[in-house]
């Protein structure tokens, strides 16, 4: 096993912990604004460590390339759907925890 796997695993590791916070932060915060909060902001940093540790092994810059847009790609949808989310829960009355 040489440096690049190593880097691979860890980079791994660290994207699947960070889904891991993402996920019980989603089932412990008290509301839905700071569940939003934790499930996107854990979830794509874990993505994009999990793009990183895949790009290291890709044989081919298009790879790369695919694997960066795909990575892109889900930071807009998520932003877009966590604002649609916090937006129709505003609208409902559901304020804020304080």
């Amino acid at each position: 096993m040489g440096i690049p796997d190593a880097i691979t695993i860890a980079l791994l590791l660290l994207g699947g912990l960070f889904f891991l916070a993402g996920t019980v932060g989603l089932l412990r915060f008290p509301d839905v604004y700071t569940r939003l909060h934790a499930l996107t902001k854990a979830d794509n940093l874990g993505l994009g460590l999990v793009i990183a540790g895949l790009a290291i092994q890709a044989e081919t810059w298009a790879g790369v390339g695919k694997l960066v847009l795909i990575w892109l790609l889900v930071l807009v949808a998520s932003t877009f759907a966590c604002h649609l989310v916090a937006r129709a829960a505003l609208r409902r009355g559901i304020s804020p925890w304080i």
